[in-house]
């Protein structure tokens, strides 16, 4: 039996553990790779990002922002998950993702995504969700955009860089109780 929450042709998603932290500074600590977050976490970022999401699962216990690994090989990829965000004051379920620069371009963002998503609509019966996503990130704009999701808004960013994030959003066709 695996310890996946969430699972897809290619990928498993699984809660983060202290084993973990080692493949979390690899790609935290890659500026390539957190270039959307201001650069490369140091070790305190790092440590401060792991605790954030085992309180997440405290205080939220069916998602948070979950470990992504290649089921035939149970290869660490990245991260990707369900989180609140805040948006003009209001809160969302937001998808988001990180990968290791090694696994770009093979798809394995969109296909964690669109599980996400699906997730929120079918388990936890969002009526949508959001992707903030910094206006100069066109590889996360292409994967919200495969998830079927469109602009919403358009805000600060919150890291502090000068630019905008886009909010990406979909609304749930099963299920319209929750709304904007």
């Amino acid at each position: 039996m695996s310890d996946y929450i969430l699972e897809t042709p290619r990928l498993g998603m699984r809660r983060f553990c202290e084993a973990d932290i080692p493949h979390l500074r690899a790609f935290l600590q890659r500026d390539a790779v957190m270039f959307a977050y201001g650069g490369a976490f140091d070790e305190e970022k790092v440590q401060q990002w792991y605790r954030r999401q085992l309180d997440r699962y405290d205080t939220y216990g069916d998602f948070g922002s979950w470990a992504l690994c290649l089921k035939e090989s149970g290869t660490f990829i990245g991260q990707c998950g369900l989180t609140i965000c805040q948006v003009r004051g209001a809160d969302h379920m937001e998808v988001g993702y990180i990968l290791d620069q090694p696994f770009w371009g093979h798809g394995y963002a969109t296909e964690g995504a669109i599980a996400c998503k699906e997730f929120a609509f079918r388990q936890l019966s969002r009526g949508h969700v959001v992707s903030r996503i910094r206006c100069d990130n066109m590889p996360s704009i292409n994967v919200a955009i495969r998830n079927g999701m469109t602009a919403w808004d358009c805000v600060p960013d919150n890291m502090g860089s000068g630019l905008y994030n886009l909010v990406f959003g979909i609304e749930n066709p099963n299920n319209q109780k929750e709304g904007r």
